[in-house]
Order: C-alpha cells, then sequence, then structure tokens
C-alpha cells in the first residue's frame, strides 16, 4: 500500500516542482495574512484525490484545499499538497507533499515527499520507517547539552504566546529550529536533526502523515486523538520521551 502512495506523492510533488520553477508565473493567492495557496496546491490536490479514488474507491479523502469524499470503508487520506506553501512561493526546499491514512480515530500511515529534496518517507502501524526506501535509524538518546528543538507557530496565534514558546526553550539553554512547515520539521525530527517539535495553531494535515512515520521510531505526540475533530487547530509537542517530557511542560500555556 505505501508503495503505491508513495509513488502518487512522488507524481504529485513533480506537478508542484514544476510549478516552483515558474514562480514568477504562475498565480499565487492570499487567503490570510502570511497564508499562501498557489495554482499548485490546487492541482497536486487534484491528482492526488483523482489518484485515491483509483487506488482505494472505499474509502474517504479530506484535504487542506478543499478535497473531500465520503468514503464507505471508515478510512480517510488527509492530504496536504504542499505543506510549507510560504516557503515554496519564496523559492525555498522546505515544503512537502504530505498524505496520510487516518482510520479507527488515530492516524495509521503516512507518505512525505520533499520534491526539491528528493526525499521520500513513509512508515506507519506496522511498517518501520524509510527514507527513500532505506530505513530510518532511531534518533539517538536526548542530550541536552546540545538540544535543539524545533517549533511551528502560526501566526493566528497571538504575538505573546509565541514569545512565550520561544523563551521556554531558550530558558532550557537548547537551540530553537523553526522551518516553516511542520511536516519537514517533524521530518527533521525523524532523522535526529531535533530532538523535540512543538507545533502550535497547525492543523491535522500538517501531521497525519508524520506521525505514524514517527510513532514507528518510538517518537510520540501529546495529541489525544479520540478528543481531536479533523477540523480543530493544534496544540502539542513532540519527541523521545525523555524530550516530550521537557518540552510538553510549555503546552498549558499555549493553549
Amino acid at each position: 500500500m505505501l508503495g503505491d502512495i508513495a509513488r502518487l506523492a512522488q507524481d504529485a510533488g513533480e506537478i508542484a516542482l514544476r510549478h516552483f520553477e515558474r514562480l514568477g508565473v504562475d498565480a499565487v493567492e492570499a487567503k490570510g495574512h502570511l497564508d499562501l495557496v498557489t495554482v499548485a496546491d490546487r492541482e497536486a490536490e487534484a491528482f492526488i484525490t483523482a489518484g485515491l479514488a483509483k487506488l482505494f474507491p472505499d474509502d474517504g479523502v479530506f484535504g487542506e484545499e478543499g478535497a473531500s469524499a465520503q468514503g464507505r470503508s471508515g478510512r480517510l487520506w488527509v492530504i496536504d499538497p504542499i505543506d510549507g506553501t510560504f516557503n515554496f512561493v519564496r523559492g525555498g526546499d522546505q515544503w512537502a507533499v504530505s498524505i496520510g491514512l487516518y482510520d479507527k480515530g488515530r492516524p495509521q500511515a503516512g507518505v512525505i515527499y520533499a520534491p526539491v529534496k528528493r526525499q521520500t518517507f513513509a512508515g506507519g502501524l506496522g511498517a518501520p520507517a524509510t527514507l527513500n526506501g532505506a530505513p530510518i535509524i532511531r534518533p539517538g538518546d536526548f542530550d541536552r547539552s546540545r538540544g535543539c528543538i524545533g517549533v511551528g507557530m502560526h501566526p493566528r496565534i497571538p504575538a505573546a504566546k509565541r514569545l512565550e514558546l520561544l523563551k521556554f526553550v531558550m530558558q532550557q539553554n537548547m537551540m530553537i529550529r523553526c522551518c516553516g512547515s511542520s511536516t519537514v520539521s517533524l521530518m527533521e525530527l525523524a532523522c535526529g536533526q531535533v530532538d523535540g517539535y512543538v507545533g502550535v495553531g497547525e492543523s491535522t494535515w500538517d501531521v497525519m502523515a508524520a506521525l505514524p512515520i514517527l510513532a514507528s521510531l518510538g517518537i510520540e505526540s501529546t495529541l489525544d486523538w479520540p478528543a481531536l475533530e479533523l477540523s480543530d487547530k493544534l496544540a502539542y509537542a513532540c519527541g523521545s520521551p525523555p524530550a516530550l517530557d521537557l518540552v510538553g511542560q510549555i503546552l498549558p500555556a499555549l493553549i
């Protein structure tokens, strides 16, 4: 199954990449302050939606750009055609296609494709985490002396709360990394480039593919899926248990 989804994500990524290479020509629309949507978003989501309908005709679809299909199986594919659209329109490489499977009330499996980086991540329940087909080695033990925490802060979140998050990480004497794409940030966590991640004001499509990949590496999140709706905005932390114990302390101040 994940092989088919990986090929679908890669093909959708190539659609987006063709637009990425024509940034001076293609339309860019603003959905809100610092919240952008491009022609590429819509084309990639339409391509993925059509592909999923062929592969899994009984499954539902839920996409960031409005794709919606009711399924009969109870399974739901959650799509973010370009996570990191702001990076995309600025010519950066930190954006990715995300396709996650939601079933039995929680994320089950996911595929992420970062076209500029040529990186394909996959994994989930019963499927080991891989990068370009090779197993991902579990990140090493959490060492606060060289700790680094990824952060994602949607502009809709009040500045005072965003500052609280930054202050908390700095008070732990750890480095901060903010790349502008929660999907890419979470894959940095999978690869051991950061020790933990805190996301505020993010959406379920931002994490649906990444979290099951991380779970197969023993990396947990604070999200309580039975208590969530797919339309909810999220405030959560991720990390190996020692890192999660630390960064999770800031969440009450952010909710």
